[in-house]
Parts: structure tokens; C-alpha cells; sequence
């Protein structure tokens, strides 16, 4: 079988995208986990071609920033004009003068094309031994896009592009989706020729196609299987259609990998997304970035999931996570907010209303409810009673905070890092920690009760409280002040 990996792909990405209305780059606006770019780089990729050109103009410097990191050894080509795409591919193949073989053009704002149908074109192309081969597709409404042109024996002839066809052309439905596979030598020969004579005075990718014919060279054509894939992204709202689409194509992939997805239609990842067999997804969950999910595990409904790692059979419900760890047969939610550097142990809780930033949090430990545990580590075992807060900053520095294995906080606790709670040792509810709390002991941090009887009666005579506490038996002459209920001592031996 003769080979079909292309000598070069020239990616055409100058262009400024006025109708984004952006300051970003078109081909930069990001889309289920990538940038419109990526999406076109990752089809491209097992191609194995020779060499990737990208043609840049607007705002090449942040295009170029992008491809450093996603494609090292991509050639960039300057477009400082945009002159069109046929100016564009010309400069392309100046650059690479020595090129000779199959060159496949496409565009960089056409994130839905796959491998296989790129793959197609280039196969069709090898075994035609054709000059030029083109993707077309069908669509039901094609306005602006360039119309295929053909002969009564079906074979290409032409492209008018819309603005330059007239009534009868713009009824035809199959269009140029900007995908070619070119003769490199009998496209730069061609390039050379390509005039600027029409409506926007730009110089045409489309009309090579009808040179070709004119000089008798074999013109081909592929027509793509889904006409969708074809789509390319000219504004918010084309961009807003490709990504419902990815966004299907990418849960349709899962699901079919063994994943339970309740509501598709509300559930939306990236690419970089992974998942494991028996996962279950409930409506309204957003996965981003690297997140993982291992099988067992259930998210959602309601969640927000970006580079986060759900162990085996742990449960996260309507909570937002973003760098966090969460292990396996753990609890989260409802409405937490797990920060960078969150550690969850085995079977540990995350209860209602807890936020947790670079949190260690032990095996088994709980913290159910209306917490902030920032800059700490607890160990396993323990629990964090509701309305405790890890005071972590001073306004200038972050400290760390300590508590130990089956160590008990009680609610409305405040520990004042940096400090240690020991393994076993308790903190009273109410506290405020400033020292270090011995392993076994009970740290009491609060101030001591005292009650001013009478003080209804006197200062709010006459109001509904005074009238209920008449009712409760209480007396308005009783003495300002009662002694303490409880002395200090009493006090230590209860949380």
C-alpha cells in the first residue's frame, strides 16, 4: 500500500476574525478543553507529516506563544498582509522551497475535523495519483461558503465562493471545506498564477481548483460522511454550535466506554478529560482540564470539576473542586469548594458549606459542615466540628496548622496558626486556639460566661422579649448579676 502521510501540513491561522469581536486571536478562543488551534493540531498530529507550517498574522505573538508549548517544531510563516488564503499558502510554500510530495491545507478555525476523514483525503488522493484533491460536503444551508462547481458528469470544475456567485450558484448545497491535498510542485506553480480579481480583492486558495481543470491536471473529491465535522468557527455563535458539538461527540465517546451519563444535554468535559468504566455523572456537571474519575465514583449533580482526581467510589454532590484530591469511598457536598492543593483521604468527609486551600486531610476525618481549613493538615480519624475556622493568615504571611489522629475540634472553634493540635487532644467548642494543644489534653480557649439577670427588664421594658420572659417566671427585681454557673474548673472537663 503506498504511503499517504503528507510531506506538509500548512495550516492557514493568519487571519484577525473580526466577527469574534475579541482581543484574543480567533484561532485562539478555547473550546472543550483546547483552543480552536489545538483542536486542528491534535487531528493533524497522527498524520506523522514531514513537517507543520502555520501561517500567523494577527496578533502572531500570542498564536506563536501557544504553538511553543503545543507544537515545538511547528515552522511559523509570517502573513503580515492578509491577502487572502491563496496568498497565504503561497508564503508557505516559499518558505519550504525545497518541498516536493503531498501537502495537505486546511484552516486553523476548523476544530471538528477528525483524523479519519483528514486521513481519507490523503488516502483518496495517493490512490487517485491526483494533482489536487478536495473535501466537499453537503450542507443544508450554505451560505458563505464557497459552492463546488461540476460538470454533467459529475467531475469538479470549479469553486465560486459566495460572495461572488450568483442566484443559480448559491442554490448549489455542496461547498469547499477548506480541506486540500495538494502535488506540492504543481501547487506552487499554480499559486503563482492565482489573481486577485474579485469582490474582497484577495487572492483565493479556492480558485487553484478551477486552474487545475483549466490545465487539465486530475482533480478529485472527497465528500465528508457528516457535513458538521466540516464547520468552521466565524463568530460567538458558530463557536457556541462547535462546541455543542464536541461537547456530544466527547460524551458519546464516554458512554460507550462504560460511563453512566444521566443527562448529556447538561454534562460538559474536555478533552483531556478521563474517565473509568461504572463512573456515574449526574445533570449539570462540568469536568475541565486533566480531571480523573475512577470507576465506581459518582459526581453530581450540580458540579464544577477542574484537574481533579476522584478515587474509586467516592461521591461529590453539587460542589466546586479545582486541583483537588479526593480518595477513594470519600464524601463532598453538598456546596463545597475544594481549593489547589486539597488532599482528601480514604473514606473522609467533606460535608455542606466547607472550604478547604492546600488542606491535608487524613483518612476517615470529618469535617461536615461550615468550615474553612486552609494551610493544615489533619490526621486521620479526626473530627472538625461545624463553624471552625483554620486562621491561616495574618495579613502577610500564611501559617500551617496541625491537627493529630482522632484529634476532636469542637464547633465554632477559631485555631490561630501557626499551631498543633495533638493526636487525641481536644479543642472546646467556642475556642480560640493561640497555643499548642498536647496530645490527650483539652484546649479552652474561650472567655468565661456570666449572666446579667434582669438586664431584659431594664433595658427593653415593655417589649415582646420582656413580656415572654415575665411569662417564663422570670423576675424584673432579681439582682443585676448572678455568680458564675460553672467555676473555670468545671469548665475544663467538658468541651
Amino acid at each position: 500500500m503506498t504511503d499517504a502521510r503528507p510531506a506538509a501540513v500548512v495550516v492557514l491561522a493568519a487571519g484577525q476574525g473580526r466577527r469574534m469581536k475579541s482581543a484574543t486571536p480567533k484561532v485562539l478562543h478555547a473550546m472543550c478543553g483546547r483552543p480552536l488551534l489545538g483542536h486542528v493540531l491534535a487531528a493533524i498530529a497522527p498524520l506523522k507529516p514531514g513537517r507543520t507550517l502555520v501561517v500567523l498574522g494577527h496578533e502572531r505573538d500570542q498564536v506563536e506563544g501557544f504553538l511553543a508549548d503545543a507544537l515545538p517544531g511547528a515552522q511559523i510563516v509570517d502573513q503580515d498582509e492578509q491577502n487572502g488564503t491563496g496568498h497565504a499558502a503561497r508564503l508557505a510554500l516559499d518558505t519550504a522551497a525545497d518541498l516536493t510530495g503531498t501537502v495537505l491545507v486546511m484552516h486553523g478555525d476548523t476544530p471538528l475535523f477528525t483524523t479519519e476523514t483528514l486521513t481519507a483525503v490523503l488516502a483518496r488522493h495517493t490512490e487517485a495519483g491526483a494533482d489536487a484533491t478536495m473535501l466537499t460536503a453537503v450542507m443544508p444551508d450554505p451560505t458563505n461558503y464557497g459552492r463546488v462547481t461540476r460538470d454533467a458528469d459529475g467531475h469538479v470544475t470549479g469553486i465560486v465562493e459566495d460572495r461572488d456567485a450568483d442566484e443559480r450558484i448559491k442554490e448549489i448545497q455542496e461547498i469547499c471545506t477548506g480541506v486540500y491535498a495538494f502535488d506540492a510542485t504543481v501547487l506552487r506553480d499554480t499559486l503563482a498564477r492565482i489573481a486577485a480579481d474579485n469582490v474582497q480583492g484577495e487572492e483565493y486558495l479556492t480558485d487553484a481548483i478551477g486552474l487545475l481543470v483549466a490545465d487539465g491536471k486530475s482533480v478529485v473529491s472527497v465528500v465528508a460522511d457528516d457535513w458538521q465535522e466540516t464547520l468552521g468557527v466565524n463568530d460567538r455563535i458558530q463557536l457556541a454550535d462547535a462546541r455543542r458539538i464536541m461537547r456530544d461527540r466527547i460524551v458519546a465517546h464516554w458512554m460507550r466506554e462504560g460511563v453512566t451519563i444521566t443527562d448529556p444535554l447538561t454534562t460538559w468535559m474536555g478533552v483531556n478529560v478521563r474517565l473509568e468504566p461504572d463512573v456515574t455523572l449526574h445533570q449539570n456537571t462540568q469536568l475541565h482540564g486533566t480531571t480523573t474519575i475512577r470507576g465506581g465514583a459518582t459526581v453530581g449533580p450540580d458540579c464544577t470539576l477542574t484537574n481533579t482526581l476522584v478515587e474509586r467510589d467516592a461521591t461529590v454532590v453539587k460542589s466546586h473542586c479545582d486541583g483537588a484530591q479526593i480518595g477513594a469511598g470519600a464524601s463532598v457536598g453538598p456546596y463545597s469548594y475544594l481549593r489547589s492543593g486539597t488532599v482528601l483521604g480514604a473514606g473522609a468527609k467533606i460535608g455542606a458549606f466547607v472550604e478547604t486551600k492546600k488542606a491535608d486531610i487524613g483518612a476517615d476525618s470529618k469535617v461536615p459542615h461550615l468550615t474553612y481549613v486552609g494551610d493544615a493538615t489533619i490526621g486521620s480519624g479526626a473530627n472538625i466540628g461545624a463553624g471552625t475556622v483554620f486562621v491561616n493568615y495574618d495579613g502577610v504571611d500564611k501559617h500551617h496548622t496541625t491537627v493529630g489522629d482522632a484529634a476532636f475540634v469542637g464547633s465554632g472553634s477559631m485555631l490561630v496558626g501557626p499551631r498543633d493540635v495533638g493526636a487525641g487532644a481536644y479543642v472546646a467548642a467556642g475556642s480560640v486556639i493561640t497555643d499548642d494543644v498536647p496530645a490527650g489534653a483539652m484546649g479552652v480557649g474561650r472567655a468565661r460566661q456570666r449572666n446579667v439577670l434582669g438586664w431584659v427588664f431594664r433595658r427593653r421594658a415593655g417589649s415582646r422579649s420582656a413580656d415572654a420572659a415575665r411569662q417564663a417566671g422570670a423576675d424584673g427585681t432579681m439582682a443585676e448579676e448572678s455568680k458564675a454557673s460553672t467555676d473555670e474548673a468545671q469548665q475544663g472537663d467538658q468541651p
